[in-house]
C-alpha cells in the first residue's frame, strides 16, 4: 500500500508536488494550509538606477505585475535556485543567474560579482527571513526591497477537511511554512482529526517551520538538510 502523504505547500507547487510523489510510489493527498496572493507595487516608485534584481522565491516573479517585470526585465536577476531561475526566465528576463538554492548563499554570489556601492531591488514576499537583506546590507552594498505577494493560512471547515483525507490516516506531511506547520498542528489537535495523524511523520523545510509545530510533535519531526524541495522528498524517500 502506498504511503499517504499529505501535501501542504499552496498551489500551483502543491500539484507538482503531489505528480512528483506519485511518480516515486507514494500516494499524494493535496490541501494547501496557505496561500500566496499578489500586493499592488507602485513602479514609478521604483529607482531607475538599480544594478541588479534579487529574488529569492519564484512566487516574487508569479505575482509581479506585467509593468513591474517590464520595467525590470532588461536588468541582470539573481535567483536563489532552479525553480526561481525558470520562472523569471519565462517571465521575460534575459539574463538570469541561477543560484545553488540558499539566500544567504545568493547574497554571497552578489557580493563577488558587483562591485561596492551597488544597488540591488529584491522582489520577495512580505513574509520572510532577513537574512539575504541583511546579509547584503552588513557588506555595504545597498538593497531596495519591494514586496509582491503575502502569505495567509488557509482555515477549512471541519467536513471540507474529512472529505479531503477520507481514504485513512496520514503517513507523513510536507509542511514548507511556519504558518502552515501552525495550522495544521491546530488541524491535527481536533478531537475528530487526531486519529488520521497519529502516527504520521512531518517533513519540514527548515528549522523555523519545525519551530511553529506543537510540543507533541516534536518525536515525529525531520528537518531537511537545506530548503529546497529535492531536500525535503530526499528526506521523505529516506524515511520511507
Amino acid at each position: 500500500m502506498r504511503p499517504r502523504v499529505l501535501v501542504t505547500r499552496p498551489e500551483p507547487g502543491a500539484s507538482a508536488t503531489a505528480r512528483r510523489l506519485e511518480e516515486v510510489g507514494f500516494s499524494p493527498v493535496v490541501m494547501p494550509l496557505s496561500e500566496t496572493l499578489a500586493l499592488p507595487v507602485d513602479v514609478s516608485a521604483i529607482p531607475h538606477d538599480m544594478d541588479a534584481v534579487a529574488v529569492t522565491s519564484a512566487n516574487a516573479i508569479r505575482h509581479a505585475s506585467d509593468d513591474l517585470i517590464a520595467s525590470l526585465a532588461g536588468r541582470r536577476l539573481f535567483a536563489v535556485g532552479r525553480k526561481t531561475a525558470k520562472a523569471a526566465r519565462e517571465a521575460g528576463f534575459a539574463s538570469v543567474i541561477e543560484g545553488s538554492g540558499d539566500a544567504v548563499g545568493l547574497a554571497d554570489q552578489i557580493l563577488a560579482e558587483l562591485p561596492a556601492g551597488s544597488r540591488i531591488l529584491y522582489l520577495t514576499g512580505r513574509v520572510r527571513l532577513d537574512h539575504f537583506e541583511r546579509r547584503i546590507a552588513e557588506s555595504g552594498l545597498r538593497v531596495f526591497v519591494k514586496e509582491t505577494y503575502d502569505t495567509r493560512r488557509i482555515d477549512y471547515p471541519e467536513e471540507a477537511v474529512a472529505s479531503l483525507l477520507a481514504g485513512g490516516q496520514i503517513d507523513a506531511v510536507l509542511l514548507y511554512s511556519a504558518k502552515a506547520a501552525e495550522a495544521l498542528s491546530g488541524l491535527a489537535g481536533q478531537p475528530g482529526m487526531h486519529s488520521l495523524f497519529a502516527t504520521a511523520r512531518y517533513f519540514c523545510l527548515s528549522d523555523r517551520v519545525a519551530a511553529s509545530l506543537n510540543a507533541a510533535e516534536k518525536d515525529r519531526i525531520s528537518i531537511a538538510a537545506e530548503p529546497t524541495e529535492d531536500a525535503l522528498l530526499s528526506l521523505l524517500k529516506a524515511d520511507r
